[in-house]
């Protein structure tokens, strides 16, 4: 296991300090800000926490035995979060019913909330089954890393110490781009899709919690490049837009865990009024559907 996928656990391993509010903390960022992904696995994390072991978030690692699983997340991002600060994340214990349990978890700093999720743990139940057909994309294995691609860019950015920020932010996961990311075509608008494929840069162990919780954090690192592409823009990192997260949902369909290799298949249905939309469906590498995601965020041209 890298050292950086251990930071990233010690991060999501959050102190309790009453019996359903809890303490975490934050690491570094490309961006001055607290990492969307980062709070909203956080504050999965804590709302997991409190749920009855027969509705906690799972991965159906035994998927024979009939495991439970996690149901969906509903997300706002309300405020910036400051790094440099503790966030405390308090839970309310909404309903649990026989088959549903519901939490709603707000998150605190310096006395304001910066972000509210509310999310839903179902009992593991025998239903109908269909899915869409996961879309054509290469062997993961034969595309190139985080680290080896982007210095590849560094004429791309003004500052020159994006690249070493961006493999940092990046390097307890390893994800790899299928096609060129935005800020290696600016001024090139193309179709706005996008595909990357990742898993964490080492084991992680049968907790179906943090299994959840780690494809939440990765979620928020890609999902709105596909709008970008539309436009031939480049990204936060170069500049060419500014923007934040607003609003973020997530539906687990299928056993996955987030140390295999995972397809993240993005597009961008619309962009208007200063925001644009990405969706997106993540497979496991053997073709099940395993996570609708769907992502508003702040796109905006810098006057």
């Amino acid at each position: 296991m890298s050292t950086a996928l251990d930071s990233l656990l010690d991060l999501l391993d959050l102190e309790r300090i009453e019996q359903d509010i809890f303490r975490g903390t934050s690491r570094s960022a490309v961006v001055p800000r607290v990492f969307g992904g980062q709070v909203a696995a956080q504050a999965l994390v804590a709302a997991g926490r409190t749920v009855p072991a027969d509705r906690s978030p799972s991965s159906r690692m035994n998927s024979s035995r009939g495991d439970p699983t996690a149901h969906s997340l509903h997300a706002y991002f309300l405020r910036m979060g400051d790094p440099g600060a503790p966030i405390v994340y308090t839970v309310d214990r909404i309903r649990d019913g026989r088959s549903f349990a519901t939490r709603r978890v707000v998150a605190v700093q310096h006395g304001q909330p910066i972000f509210h999720l509310s999310a839903s743990f179902q009992t593991y139940e025998d239903g109908l089954e269909h899915q869409a057909d996961m879309p054509p994309a290469p062997d993961p294995e034969t595309l190139p890393t985080a680290a080896e691609m982007l210095p590849r860019y560094a004429d791309r950015f003004s500052d020159p110490g994006m690249v070493d920020r961006l493999v940092e932010a990046r390097a307890a996961v390893d994800l790899r781009y299928v096609d060129a990311p935005p800020f290696a075509t600016v001024g090139q608008p193309r179709e706005p899709r996008s595909q990357v494929w990742f898993r964490t840069n080492g084991k992680l162990a049968d907790d179906p919690l943090l299994h959840v919780c780690m494809a939440t954090y990765v979620s928020d690192m890609t999902l709105l490049d596909s709008v970008l592409l539309a436009h031939g823009r480049g990204g936060w990192a170069v500049g060419d837009v500014v923007g934040a997260s607003l609003d973020h949902a997530m539906w687990f369909h299928r056993p996955f865990r987030a140390d295999e290799w995972l397809l993240y298949d993005q597009e961008s249905p619309s962009a208007s009024g200063g925001r644009g939309l990405g969706q997106a469906r993540i497979y496991t590498q053997d073709g099940r559907l395993a996570i609708t995601v769907i992502q508003e965020g702040v796109v905006r041209v810098p006057r």
